[in-house]
């Protein structure tokens, strides 16, 4: 069976803060697809779903489409519970949201925006955490899923609980025991990040790629230089992107009902230097698919 074909899309602030920067990148670089998570240094979670049609009509009416409210939801210490001390990037206080219940009004502004997928996190991380903790909440998220029709996309984010691919296995693994003998709801996905896994030190195992990989419809694309700790531009650093790809993208065949496309979001994570390193991104991205032939839409 060919690979799927992979639909690219950035994340507007990782070009830089303005809603006119992140759209001239897109119509500089051919992409079509503006994943959306701040605008000016406020986070879309933090606005009135007002201030989110605005910009959503922006959008619209520059010929781009918002594939995913990348939002914070869960970034957040979980009730009780202290989180490790150190700065979280794009960490979010519910308190700062405008409406009374931070989950609805996520999905209100997924709803505004016309994304057909939201990303959240697991919780700031804390001591003697287990994927059972995380149950009951995910339950709730996915309900708000079916009830929208919007996808739940769990990232592994090394701040938080779910770090390392293999957490979100073991997490995927606890979900699906939780539920059955109910299936898995399709609602609810892992949207892996290679690069995070990297950064920890947990390179992902073929074990874990092929109990994810099926229900990947969301990847996001950052690479890292290791010795120097830091995350550089897409290709310029020490993670294998061509091996990796093609391990995820064959893994994904093997679903039981195979997707044709993979959402692929370049992530960054260069604040600067964001709009050259994105474009520096978008090409390596290009010319890695190109070498394992598969197509970029």
């Amino acid at each position: 069976m060919s690979l799927p074909r992979l639909a690219l899309a950035v994340i507007g602030d990782e070009i830089g803060p303005s809603l006119d920067e992140m759209i001239s990148f897109c119509a500089e670089h051919e992409v079509r697809r503006l994943d959306m998570r701040t605008v000016d240094g406020k986070n879309l979670l933090g606005m009135t779903l007002e201030e989110g049609g605005k910009i959503a009509r922006r959008i619209e009416a520059a010929g781009l489409s918002v594939p995913t409210l990348v939002s914070p939801l869960l970034k957040w210490p979980a009730p009780g519970k202290e989180a490790a001390d150190g700065k979280v990037d794009f960490a979010f206080d519910p308190a700062d949201c405008p409406a009374d219940d931070v989950l609805i009004h996520a999905f209100d502004m997924a709803t505004v925006l016309g994304a057909e997928r939201i990303r959240v996190f697991s919780h700031l991380r804390y001591p003697g955490y287990k994927p059972a903790d995380l149950i009951g909440r995910f339950e709730r998220l996915t309900d708000l899923g079916l009830t929208y029709s919007v996808v739940v996309e769990i990232e592994n984010e090394p701040a938080c609980n779910i770090g390392s691919l293999a957490e979100l296995a073991d997490f995927f693994t606890a979900m699906e025991e939780a539920v059955a003998p109910n299936p898995m709801p399709v609602q609810l996905r892992p949207l892996v990040d290679i690069g995070n896994a990297w950064s920890m030190g947990a390179p992902p195992t073929d074990a874990e790629i092929a109990l994810l990989a099926p229900l990947v419809d969301l990847i996001h694309l950052k690479d890292r230089d290791l010795s120097a700790r830091r995350t550089v531009p897409l290709g310029d650093g020490d993670v294998p992107w061509t091996a990796e790809l093609t391990r995820l993208l064959t893994e994904t065949t093997k679903a039981r009902k195979p997707l044709k496309q993979i959402n692929a979001s370049i992530e960054t994570h260069c604040p600067q230097d964001g709009r050259n390193a994105t474009a520096r991104s978008v090409a390596a991205l290009r010319r890695i698919a190109a070498e394992i032939g598969v197509e970029v839409v």
